[in-house]
């Protein structure tokens, strides 16, 4: 019976593994390919040999090499970001104890109820007001902290530190700042570690915010870089996919190193309390 639940299970585990990865590989196959192979009937399957010829033709058509340091640029900068800021105000929200503190947390929790594109309009407004706009700190700031980050790490500060470890710390003289940095954040790092991992991903896909705040090629994103692969007229798929999938491969080589890190961190959570 047990080896019979085993077979089953490693059965579904690789099944769900090929729905998730035949994406990315049909992404590859019309990468080297060109427009027809996407709606072509039946579909192809077997990647053809364009794919050096289509990534030349990305390189030569944007700035796709900048674009992707900016990218790295934004995407790191969050993740970091958010790692310690959430944190940060996470742990103030499980830990320490101030007037307002669960009005506040409340209305934290329910501004994750707003559609972000609600967001867009009063977020240019004071972006255009600092003159950022067209700069890469307008994609940084606002994506330095969020609602989901600071319940993440509320949650996981709650139940991995007692109250009693930050009383045995105050009475040896250490003030909150010194707690937070010395005692609270490395017991959940890894927690942090998933929520900057999560905050780099999706800064990495963001479009929508880019495309409205970035106007010169120089300043643009991978994901703007392949929208500008595109023309009105026309729409190569072969060149946009190659686009993609090159925009793609940074992510998969990330999680290919840290992805056991990340599943780690995530069951970490699970487990507590």
């Amino acid at each position: 019976m047990n080896d019979r639940i085993r077979w089953w299970t490693y059965l579904l585990i690789g099944l769900a593994t090929l729905v998730c990865l035949f994406p990315l590989y049909w992404m590859f196959v019309v990468a080297t390919t060109d427009s027809a192979t996407a709606t072509q009937l039946p579909p192809k399957i077997v990647p053809g040999g364009n794919f050096f010829h289509l990534a030349g033709l990305v390189f030569s058509t944007v700035p796709f090499v900048r674009s992707v340091i900016n990218s790295l640029i934004v995407a790191g900068t969050i993740g970091v970001g958010q790692a310690v800021l959430c944190s940060l105000a996470g742990f103030a929200f499980a830990k320490l104890r101030f007037p307002g503190r669960n009005v506040l947390f409340l209305i934290v929790v329910l501004t994750m109820t707003v559609p972000t594109q609600l967001a867009v309009i009063p977020q240019y407004m004071i972006i255009s007001s600092l003159n950022w706009v067209d700069t890469l700190q307008a994609l940084i700031v606002p994506g330095l902290a969020s609602a989901f980050g600071i319940f993440w790490m509320r949650q996981h500060l709650s139940s991995t530190i007692s109250d009693e470890i930050l009383q045995a710390a105050r009475i040896d003289g250490a003030n909150s700042w010194q707690i937070y940095w010395r005692i609270a954040f490395p017991l959940v790092r890894p927690a942090a570690f998933v929520l900057g991992l999560l905050g780099f991903v999706y800064s990495w896909n963001d479009f929508l915010w880019p495309f409205i705040v970035l106007k010169s090629p120089e300043m643009y994103t991978a994901q703007i870089a392949i929208k500008a692969l595109q023309n009105s007229l026309d729409i190569d798929l072969g060149l946009a996919m190659s686009g993609s999938f090159l925009a793609t491969l940074p992510l998969v080589v990330l999680f290919i190193f840290v992805g056991r890190r990340m599943v780690a961190g995530i069951m970490d959570g699970a487990f507590k309390g």
